[in-house]
C-alpha cells in the first residue's frame, strides 16, 4: 500500500467518524419522537406516534409551524429578488466602495447572532414592529440575504460576459438581457439560495425570541419555550419535523449547487 493510498484513507476514516460525532446526537431525538411513553426516555421501552399526532392536532404547537412556514415561504421570495438584484449589481459594476458593500452583505454571516437579535430588537422597538409579521419578514430577510448574495454570486462568475454584450450589441435592452441570457444561466445559484433563505427563516430562532410576541410564535420559540417552561417530549416530534424539512431542502440545495457548478 502506497503512502499516498494510506493517507487517503485515513482521511476517509477520520471523515466518517466526524460525522458521526456532528450527527449521532441530532438524530436521538428521532426515537424519543416515537416513544409511547409521556417523558423524555432513551432508548425508548414502547412506542406510538402520540407526539406526532398532539404536535399536529394541538393549536399552539400548529399555529406555530403554520406561522413558521408562512414567513418562510414570505421571506425566500423577498430575499431572493433582493439578493439577487444586489448580486447583478455588485457584479455588473464597478465602483470604489464595492468592496465595502460586498461586506456588508456578508456581515450578518460574520457578527454573532445575539448581536444582530439586540440591534434589531432596539430598531424595531422604536419603529413598532416588535411582534408583527412584517418586523418578523424584515428580520429574517436580513438574514436570509448572505446566502442568497453568496449563491448567486458564485453562479454569476460562471457567466461568459462575451455572451451578454453579444446580446446587447444585437439590439437586447438590459433587461431582454438578464431574462433572456444571464437568468438561465444563474437559474441554479438562484434557486440554491432560494432554499437556503428558506431554511435559514424556518430555523431560526435567536433574532426570533427577541421580536416574538404572545400572539406571533415561530415554531423554534415555541420549542424553546416548551424546554425552559415544562417536560413536553412532543418537542422531540417538533425537533424531527425540523430535522427533515431541513435535511430534504439543504439536500436539495446542494444537488442544486452541483448543477450549477457544471454549467
Amino acid at each position: 500500500m502506497t503512502d499516498g493510498v494510506l493517507l487517503r484513507r485515513t482521511l476517509a476514516v477520520l471523515g466518517v467518524l466526524v460525522g458521526i460525532w456532528l450527527v449521532v446526537p441530532t438524530l436521538i431525538v428521532v426515537p424519543i419522537s416515537f416513544s409511547g411513553e409521556n417523558s423524555f426516555a432513551f432508548p425508548p421501552s414502547s412506542w406510538g406516534v402520540g407526539h406526532y399526532v398532539r404536535f399536529f392536532t394541538e393549536r399552539s404547537w400548529l399555529n406555530s409551524l403554520l406561522v413558521s412556514l408562512q414567513l418562510a415561504l414570505i421571506v425566500t421570495v423577498v430575499a431572493t429578488v433582493l439578493g439577487t438584484a444586489a448580486s447583478v449589481a455588485l457584479a455588473r459594476s464597478r465602483f470604489r466602495a464595492k468592496r465595502a458593500l460586498d461586506g456588508l452583505f456578508l456581515a450578518p454571516l460574520i457578527v454573532p447572532g445575539i448581536v444582530v437579535a439586540v440591534a434589531l430588537y432596539a430598531t424595531f422597538l422604536g419603529w413598532g414592529l416588535i411582534g408583527t409579521p412584517t418586523g418578523f419578514v424584515l428580520a429574517h430577510t436580513v438574514l436570509a440575504l448572505p446566502f442568497v448574495v453568496v449563491n448567486v454570486t458564485a453562479a454569476l462568475s460562471a457567466v461568459d460576459p462575451v455572451l451578454e454584450r453579444a446580446a446587447a450589441g444585437l439590439g437586447a435592452s438590459s433587461w431582454a438581457t438578464f431574462r433572456q441570457v444571464t437568468f438561465p444561466i444563474i437559474r441554479p445559484g438562484v434557486g440554491a439560495g432560494a432554499l437556503f433563505a428558506f431554511v435559514t427563516s424556518f430555523d431560526e430562532v435567536v433574532v426570533s425570541l427577541f421580536i416574538q410576541s404572545p400572539q406571533l410564535q415561530t415554531l423554534p420559540v415555541r420549542m424553546f419555550t416548551s424546554v425552559t417552561n415544562e417536560v413536553d417530549p412532543t418537542i422531540a416530534a417538533a425537533s424531527t419535523v425540523v430535522l427533515v424539512v431541513s435535511t430534504v431542502l439543504l439536500g436539495l440545495a446542494g444537488l442544486t449547487r452541483r448543477r450549477s457548478s457544471r454549467v
